[in-house]
């Protein structure tokens, strides 16, 4: 989620990353009979805000993550000891261009496959470079599909099953998809739903359980579009709402339960399937503007960017706990 823009080299994008190593759920019950929170708090990684190191999105490696600096255009990976690499800088826009929303360049969502191969969101405000990227193991980056120079792609999903990128749109209030091999991109959903009331609209994307989720940051909503066998999409259904500022999120195991960042209000919240929520991790916990979650396994990874407070960008991981 970007932060307010006082001038070029001051917006802001608080992100949140989560980074995740192993959750053996089962399917959730009742929101009533059960009861989830998060502990052993601790800081994987303490990243350098002066080299731009303040991540937006997030996707995990067998052993440690690929994030997005938004702001500084680079895909890094952060080892498990809390090494920084940077994998890929992104090429700069002409000068003069202006990225819808947030003026300076941006770099957002990110996903990986089985075989390494990176894809990532880049907004610029110009037509050549705005769009999804690829970036195979060893490989440079490359432009994949072209997205409007007005849009602005923030969250991107994979469908595994269908090999399908998912892209939700924060400016123009679309989910686009995308094949994973590339091509043009189809409008696959608008709604008033996805749209924004005054800065970022549809913001984090999951394809999970036959359908996208979706949250909306300036309604403060979660959203669930099924995907038919046809891959067309249902109509849009609002799974939760009061989350103001919600950014990116994950899903805790194969049922409906998440977590949700909450980016300018430094929480990370626990959202259950009847749409109920509940605070589990908070700025005294070390959170500073989370923007993104992952969850693999019993453990949770929370990314902060530290663009309100501008004070310390960081990995956190947190273990899941969950008592019947």
């Amino acid at each position: 989620m970007p932060g307010s823009m006082t001038g070029a080299g001051t917006s802001r994008l608080a992100v949140v990353v989560a980074v995740a190593a192993a959750l053996a759920l089962t399917a959730e019950g009742p929101a009533a009979a059960s009861t989830t929170a998060l502990s052993d708090v601790r800081v994987v990684a303490h990243l350098n805000m002066s080299e731009g190191q303040r991540p937006e999105n997030i996707t995990l490696e067998p052993g440690g993550a690929d994030v997005t600096f938004a702001f500084s255009r680079q895909v890094a990976r952060i080892s498990p000891d809390g090494q920084v690499h940077v994998l890929a800088t992104l090429p700069a826009p002409p000068a003069g261009a202006s990225t819808p929303v947030l003026s300076a360049p941006f770099l957002g969502g990110i996903v990986r496959t089985a075989d390494g191969t990176l894809y990532f969101l880049y907004a610029t405000g110009t037509s050549d470079l705005t769009g999804v990227w690829r970036l195979r193991p060893g490989g440079t980056p490359q432009r994949i599909a072209a997205l409007p120079a007005d849009s602005l792609p923030n969250g991107l999903a994979l469908d595994r099953h269908s090999g399908r990128l998912y892209v939700a749109d924060s400016a123009l209030g679309t989910l686009w998809r995308v094949p994973v091999g590339g091509g043009t991109p189809v409008k696959w959903a608008t709604a008033p739903e996805l749209e924004p009331t005054g800065f970022l609209g549809a913001n984090g994307i999951k394809i999970h359980n036959g359908a996208a989720w979706v949250s909306n940051l300036d309604r403060g909503t979660v959203l669930r579009i099924p995907i038919d066998c046809h891959g067309v999409a249902g109509p849009v259904e609002t799974r939760a709402t009061g989350l103001v500022n919600i950014d990116d999120f994950a899903f805790t195991g194969t049922g409906d339960t998440l977590l949700a960042a909450i980016n300018a209000d430094n929480e990370v919240a626990l959202v259950r399937p009847d749409g109920s929520h509940t605070t589990v991790l908070t700025a005294a916990d070390g959170l500073e503007g989370p923007t993104s979650l992952a969850v693999r396994g019993s453990t949770a990874y929370v990314a902060s960017a530290a663009y309100f407070t501008d004070n310390d960008p960081n990995l956190l991981a947190a273990r899941i706990e969950r008592a019947e």
